[in-house]
């Protein structure tokens, strides 16, 4: 038994931990669900079919909200489409709707079947079509199917997750790597922050602003990526050449990054910006997927073979584990730390990046609080502060689950105030962990 759970904790803990968490918000979010969109405009439109005859007409009725106006022109094509009668089209709230319906009286039309979104079809002004309008007779109001799902397992949802941790797990390959490797980086969310405002920036001043091409935003980002791992760098040589602490070092170039982001946005955020800024943060592609996510998923791939396959990994390990006994093996120690700070750095340009292009501006402001998540997604990941362990699944898996928790805890309402104690105490509980399986469970 010992054994087994040698093995299975270290190695599938979290992993069991997030799908807990995902078996957990699923079941407290269960509730009736209905089709919106033009999903929702298919089945009315099907429903309608199956019951009209050829001289029918429906009046269609929705709020005026982006998935019931795609409803509405949706379910006005698959009616035209069937050789349908529409007697009218209302978007707007139940008082327009009663306007239309004693509009249509007024001009001696009639109405077979109200065809509503889930929402709309529970106004009151349809709960007694007969008595309020009984020139029309008994007309159907017909609706999407109601059926029961969990919120938290809805397509958009797990796609909003994957979206909005995309930044975090970014830069938390790069802090995997600094932290196996025996060192820690704070300055992280401040050089998002200097990316962003650093790109928005150079796009706005020197790139064309609204009417910036590809290439010149592409150049306005590498610029700030290369930038951030020249910081990155620069750190590095602090920490290997001159001996001062990686939390010293990095807490000064924490708000030296933060003071370059202000001076340069000017205390205001940079929105001048052209509409296709925003592919890499919210546009999909593969397999409709935001790029944000196909690329974290590149990245973790990429990093994974790295720290698993490639002797550059081997190094990481070996530095955090024991680095004068790396040093006496053969380990170029001081190039190895240099390597891990310079990618945490361009990663964290990258996050900075990523984020302009979600948010479509760039502001001092954002990276906020962010070095800490990232950390805690590489704790909560198994990697062990201490160095020298540690994975790249693990701290994917780590920033899912701190994904999942503040999601779930969104969902269920929970106040801003009590999901940072949770969060909090989350990240203790990974840490005490740590320490746990540390002293039982090594070999």
């Amino acid at each position: 038994m010992n054994l087994v759970l040698r093995r299975l904790i270290p190695e599938y803990g979290m992993f069991l931990v997030l799908l807990l968490l995902c078996a957990f918000f699923s079941f407290v979010t269960y509730s009736e669900q209905s089709s919106t969109g033009e999903a929702g405009a298919d089945q009315v439109a099907s429903e309608i079919a199956r019951q009209a005859k050829p001289a029918d007409n429906v009046l269609i009725v929705t709020r005026r909200q982006t998935d019931d106006i795609r409803f509405a022109d949706k379910l006005q094509r698959n009616l035209a489409s069937r050789e349908m009668q529409v007697a009218g089209v209302v978007q707007g709230e139940p008082q327009d709707a009663r306007v239309a319906m004693e509009r249509l009286l007024q001009e001696n039309q009639k109405i077979d079947f109200v065809a509503c979104s889930q929402a709309s079809a529970d106004w009151r002004v349809f709960a007694n079509i007969p008595v309020d309008f009984p020139n029309f007779g008994n007309p159907r109001v017909v609706q999407p199917y109601v059926y029961y799902w969990p919120n938290f397992l809805k397509f958009d949802n797990l796609l909003n997750i994957s979206n909005q941790i995309s930044v975090i797990a970014v830069v938390a390959i790069g802090m995997t790597m600094v932290i196996v490797s025996g060192g820690i980086d704070l300055s992280v969310g401040s050089l998002i922050a200097l990316s962003a405002v650093l790109s928005a920036r150079i796009i706005r001043d020197f790139a064309g602003a609204t009417d910036a091409t590809t290439t010149g935003m592409t150049l306005a980002c590498i610029i700030a990526i290369l930038c951030c791992g020249a910081i990155g760098a620069f750190s590095a040589c602090m920490i290997t050449y001159f001996g001062i602490p990686p939390f010293i070092v990095t807490l000064a170039m924490m708000l030296v990054g933060s003071g370059f982001a202000y001076m340069l946005s000017e205390g205001q955020s940079i929105a001048a910006m052209p509409d296709t800024f925003v592919w890499l943060g919210r546009d999909a592609s593969l397999f409709g997927l935001p790029n944000a996510v196909v690329l974290m998923v590149a990245l973790y791939a990429l990093a994974h073979l790295v720290m698993s396959r490639m002797t550059l990994g081997r190094y990481l390990y070996a530095v955090g584990g024991n680095r004068e006994a790396a040093r006496l093996s053969g380990v170029p120690v001081e190039r190895v730390i240099v390597f891990a700070y310079v990618v945490c750095g361009l990663l964290a340009g990258l996050g900075g990046v990523v984020l302009a292009s979600q948010l479509k501006s760039g502001s001092a402001t954002y990276g906020n609080m962010y070095e800490l998540y990232v950390i805690a997604a590489v704790v909560v990941g198994g990697t062990s502060l201490s160095g020298g362990e540690g994975k790249m699944p693990g701290t994917l898996i780590g920033a899912f689950t701190i994904a999942v928790i503040q999601n779930g805890m969104n969902l269920t309402n929970v106040e801003s105030y009590t999901q940072k104690v949770v969060l909090g105490f989350v990240i203790l509980g990974a840490v005490l962990l740590d320490q746990i399986r540390g002293r039982r469970y090594s070999a």
